[in-house]
């Protein structure tokens, strides 16, 4: 027997979008457009939705890559850590192949490219919901191009293999700043730089702090 369409609860999404123009858009989607989905909260920052959306507890959450402070993909692992059960949704104006792995490699399941119509919004939520990684076609594309590579065309660089974060945390480990002094530079918590700074070590397949340095500068020789 069908289950009538108004006794399905909606699904309990939420936003983290730093620009206020295109968040006013995303609510109004999601508030008068939208079936079935119920928005729940939004967030200007990496730093609001971890701080908020814990209480809130959405089944979706639309994120934006490029925030203020911590980024997106910095953001997806250590929300996934506080929500297991979430399912993240990239939005971005970003169409950049590292830029979709990393995001992906951080728990992410889906990415689409801005703008993005209430339509497209709406059903990439459905198919996450439903099991699916609902991701703009070009995104896809890319993607699949990505596994018929030669092997020897996998090999990043270390410009390529870290985000702009790890990059600038590199850079200041390489003129001799202690994570304490880059934490007080780029005004970011001491705690980030000791887990990016691990993360590093893992994409640059190293085990210290010399050893990483080491690979940065021989690139730049």
């Amino acid at each position: 027997m069908k289950t009538p369409e108004n006794s399905i609860s909606p699904i309990p999404v939420a936003i983290v979008e730093d620009d206020p123009g295109i968040r006013k858009t995303l609510v109004r989607f999601l508030e008068s457009d939208a079936k079935g989905i119920r928005l729940v909260g939004e967030a200007s920052s990496a730093e609001e939705a971890l701080r908020e959306f814990p209480a809130l507890g959405p089944q979706i959450v639309i994120m934006d890559v490029n925030l203020p402070g911590m980024n997106g993909d910095e953001c997806v692992p250590r929300l996934l850590e506080l929500l297991p059960q979430v399912h993240i949704i990239m939005l971005t104006v970003f169409n950049d192949t590292e830029v979709v792995f990393r995001s992906l490699a951080a728990g992410a399941i889906g990415y689409l490219i801005k703008p993005v119509s209430a339509e497209q919004l709406t059903q990439a939520i459905h198919e996450a919901v439903e099991g699916g990684a609902p991701m703009s076609t070009g995104i896809a594309r890319r993607v699949v191009q990505s596994f018929q590579k030669p092997p020897a065309d996998a090999r990043l660089s270390v410009e390529n293999a870290l985000s702009p974060r790890e990059q600038d945390i590199l850079r200041l480990l390489a003129k001799g700043y202690l994570q304490k002094e880059i934490a007080d530079e780029l005004e970011i918590a001491f705690a980030t730089v000791r887990n990016v700074t691990g993360r590093i070590y893992r994409k640059l397949h190293v085990n210290s702090r010399a050893q990483a340095v080491a690979k940065y500068l021989g690139e730049l020789s």
